[in-house]
Parts: structure tokens; sequence; C-alpha cells
């Protein structure tokens, strides 16, 4: 799948989509691809404060788990209440209905984020 152009992504395979001063934030297709099938996602909590870069949660799959990063800083606003029902939605719509949470953004939301072409250069390496 193809690296969404409107999304910016963090060297850790999270995704934000800046609209206003809310992101939406989620883990990229390369990233659910790399963890094969998900089971468990543990979500930060609505109106917890969380730093860019910081370890907000946990993403769990028939392979491993993994720790969630979060690419932006600010107040979580929403969790996506299909996850926790349906962990398997990050596998089949990582970009879509797949999205983890959303974060009132404070400070500068993209200092370190990089583009769909430059976070594509990243995975192709890796």
């Amino acid at each position: 799948m193809a690296n969404p152009e409107n999304l910016l992504y963090s060297k850790d395979h999270e995704w934000a989509k800046i609209e206003g001063d809310t992101a939406t934030v989620g883990i990229t297709d390369y990233a659910q691809n790399s963890l094969g099938d998900i089971v468990y996602v543990e979500l930060p909590r609505v109106g917890q404060t969380i730093a860019p870069h910081a370890s907000i949660g946990v993403v769990e799959s028939v392979k491993a788990v993994s720790e969630l990063f979060s690419p932006v800083g600010g107040e979580v606003v929403e969790i996506n209440p299909l996850l926790e029902k349906d962990p398997a939605a990050v596998n089949r719509d990582a970009f879509g209905e797949g999205w983890m949470y959303r974060v009132k953004v404070s400070g500068d939301p993209a200092p370190d984020l990089l583009s769909a072409a430059d976070y594509e250069k990243l995975v192709t390496t890796a």
C-alpha cells in the first residue's frame, strides 16, 4: 500500500494526520505488515498529556509485542473505540478505520516528521 501524501510519518512507523490543532494518529501499513495479525492494542487515556516520541501504549500481534510511540505531543482527546473489540482493523486499514487516537496538538506538531516520500525511502532501505 502506498503511503498517503497528506500524512506525516515518524521513524518509529507511526503516522499523523494534522487538521488544525488536532492530529489523528496510527501505525503505518509497513508497521502492521511487519507485526502480523494484531490481537490487542493498548492506547493512551482520553485526557492524558503525551510528549512527542514518548512510549504511550503497546501493539500486540501473534508475532510480537511492540511499543507505540507518539509522533506528536499534546492532550489525547479521543481513542478509536473500534480497536477495543476489533484490533485487527489496524491490519485491514492502517490509514483508515485502524486509526488509534486523536491529540489536541501542543507546540510544533512536526519538527522531525517525514513526508510520504522520505518515509518510503526509510522503509525501502530497512
